[in-house]
């Protein structure tokens, strides 16, 4: 089941570019439209944003964020569409890391490599802690990682 699990969140974060990356702000939840990027094993998110962006500053004060990622605009069909939740903590990722990571943030992402190279973006890395998968509006599973 876990292997099954894992391969279709793999499929649905292969299969969309885009996700809805919530933070907090002063305690109310605080959403953003984010191209994100993936780590073959899962366990990382990435994505890019402005230094000094709201979602940004909610980040200094709270790295607890939740990415949702789903298929409805694939799919009219509501027994078709999956919608996965990745949840875990951000952090701007700097240095040589950083450097390795842009590259394949941009192999997702071609057109913002003058944005990702900027010195006024952030590169982003969430630390996922546990996915939940929804189909049909449902919980199907739950795939988490050691801390």
């Amino acid at each position: 089941m876990e292997n099954e699990l894992q391969e279709t969140i793999c499929y649905l974060l292969s299969s969309q570019r885009l996700g809805v990356l919530a933070t907090s702000q002063e305690g109310q939840p605080y959403t953003s439209l984010v191209g994100f990027a993936f780590s073959e094993d899962l366990k990382q998110l990435f994505f890019a944003t402005k230094k000094g962006s709201r979602k940004f500053n909610n980040l200094q004060n709270d790295p607890r964020v939740s990415l949702l990622v789903d298929s409805r605009n694939s799919n009219t069909d509501l027994d078709q569409i999956f919608a996965v939740s990745a949840f875990g903590n951000a952090r701007d990722v700097t240095g040589l890391e950083r450097q390795k990571l842009i590259t394949s943030y941009l192999d997702r992402h071609p057109g913002l490599g003058e944005f990702v190279e900027s010195s006024n973006c952030a590169l982003v890395r969430i630390k996922v802690r546990r996915y939940a998968l929804v189909r049909q509006l449902v919980v199907v599973g739950e795939l988490g990682f050691d801390a």
